[in-house]
């Protein structure tokens, strides 16, 4: 799956006119990884993705849905973050035709529900899934619930609408407004 020429350059060049803030490969985010703490970042929520060199489909689409502002404002924000392998495992097609402008609404709505309200650390949300018998509801900014877990081998999983699961392969990114959960799948409600 492929991005437009014009909206690849566009990341290209935000990558390139703002530096960069690379993302190690990363295994997944285990519940007991929430205890080391991470360098602080300088940079907001859309910059810090821009940077990573994993997230050019997600800068993408928020540039085409006109989320730009919103995530670089103060915030707080938790961003559960597909990668670009992530968007790539869409059925074919997909992101190519969510970033046409007519489906710019449509496309709000699916990155809203990778946002929550409020900075949630990995630690906030595996002691939320203790405290509730291992499964923990919760709301996104597009009014829509997602569901963490964790897997057998104690990653934090979420669960979309759509009943698919991710799993959180980079906690707790700082931001300068917020926290950045990467994950290995895209939120789709049901």
């Amino acid at each position: 799956m492929s991005i437009s020429n014009p909206l690849k350059a566009a990341a290209v060049a935000s990558v390139l006119a703002m530096g960069s803030f690379a993302l190690a490969t990363a295994t997944p985010a285990a519940a007991d990884h929430h205890k080391s703490k991470p360098a602080q970042a300088q940079k907001n929520i859309v910059e810090t993705a821009v940077g990573t060199g994993v997230h050019e489909t997600l800068v993408a689409a928020v540039q085409a849905a006109d989320l730009v502002d919103t995530l670089a404002s103060p915030g707080p924000f938790t961003v559960f973050a597909p990668t670009d392998d992530a968007f790539g495992a869409l059925p074919a097609g997909t992101v190519d035709t969510l970033l046409l402008p007519e489906n710019k609404h449509d496309l709000q709505d699916i990155l809203k529900y990778h946002v929550v309200a409020g900075r949630v650390p990995a630690a906030k949300l595996s002691a939320a899934i203790q405290q509730n018998g291992g499964s923990y509801t919760f709301e996104t900014v597009a009014g829509e619930e997602l569901t963490a877990s964790f897997s057998a081998d104690n990653n934090i999983v979420i669960t979309d609408g759509a009943n698919r699961t991710s799993t959180v392969t980079m906690a707790d990114v700082k931001t300068t407004n917020g926290v950045i959960h990467v994950t290995n799948g895209v939120f789709l409600p049901g």
